[in-house]
């Protein structure tokens, strides 16, 4: 038996798509439930999903602390079985989903994570451009065609579409509650977590056959909303890794110094390119330009946070 588990806010219109295509779903050997936590939702998320409780083998959660990993936290009390599979809630999966997760865990006994293959689904078909220049995986969470099935690493495993042997949470992991949607750094809430379980000695395998499809609406096409994206993005990757690459780094108000030179070059180099150049160079410049700022924003914020926790232990003792 396998567990899907997913987490949801206020997303009553998008969510109810998915859990239509849920009932569409084959089940897999051994059979399957969901668990679906309410991360405090105000509109009519209850309502909606109590109304497929005669289609789906499904248990309703509700936690009120916000933040995604808060919730799915909760959620890993629920589940059964030895395989529990994670998703989104604007995420549909194909039919034979759950059958080739199955058969990818039960296949490669010496992996205990698994990732899928997410495609996008376009409210309306996107402009050259966004195909051309963004970099999807980040921006639309999407995973690239050209992944085989195999070996791969956890960074490329993405949340709405991944699986863990059970043995990963009997063995007391969880996600981290201060990173994720719903709190300050929105991104890499799964990645942070599969990192670690890395770390500790657990393997990941690519399952392509085991398909979803990501809803992307149409707001998210806009050119403001994927520059934010970016700076999001730095923010997760500052958060995971590059904290540590800066840690021997001299600090400028509260950002290393490698970094804010790295910003102010991205800035002139953007500058010049949107002053004169081919669309993609000006587009490309000005992602690595929000990457970046997205960098310094959280390495303030963590300078800020580390040091008012340092200040605390120093007035305890």
């Amino acid at each position: 038996m396998l567990t899907v588990l997913i987490a949801t806010y206020n997303r009553q219109q998008i969510f109810g798509r998915a859990l239509s295509s849920y009932c569409q779903l084959k089940p897999p050997k051994g059979g399957w439930k969901l668990v679906i936590v309410d991360n405090g939702s105000s509109d009519e998320t209850k309502h909606l999903i109590h109304s497929f409780k005669d289609r789906l083998p499904l248990t309703y959660l509700f936690e009120p602390s916000r933040g995604k990993n808060a919730a799915l936290n909760l959620g890993l009390g629920s589940v059964e079985g030895d395989l529990i599979v994670f998703s989104d809630d604007d995420t549909s999966p194909r039919p034979d989903w759950l059958i080739e997760m199955r058969r990818a865990a039960d296949a490669h006994r010496s992996f205990s994570i698994f990732g899928g293959t997410v495609v996008a689904h376009w409210e309306m078909y996107p402009e050259d451009w966004i195909i051309q220049y963004v970099p999807l995986g980040p921006v639309f969470a999407v995973t690239d065609p050209s992944w085989e099935e195999g070996p791969t690493s956890p960074g490329s495993v993405f949340g709405a579409n991944m699986a863990f042997r059970a043995e990963i949470i009997k063995a007391g992991y969880r996600f981290n509650v201060d990173i994720g949607p719903g709190r300050t750094c929105a991104m890499g809430s799964e990645i942070e977590l599969n990192l670690r379980l890395a770390k500790a000695g657990f393997k990941a395998w690519h399952s392509k056959r085991a398909v979803v499809e990501h809803f992307i609406p149409k707001y998210r096409m806009r050119r403001s909303w994927i520059l934010e994206r970016a700076s999001t993005f730095g923010r997760e990757q500052y958060r995971l890794r590059d904290r540590y690459k800066y840690a021997k780094d001299k600090f400028s108000l509260g950002i290393p110094w490698q970094l804010a030179k790295a910003l102010v070059r991205r800035g002139l180099l953007t500058g010049i390119a949107l002053l004169g150049g081919d669309s993609r160079r000006k587009f490309r410049n000005l992602w690595s330009f929000y990457y970046l700022l997205g960098q310094a924003r959280e390495a303030r914020f963590d300078r800020r946070n580390r040091g008012g926790a340092a200040e605390a232990n120093q007035a305890a003792n």
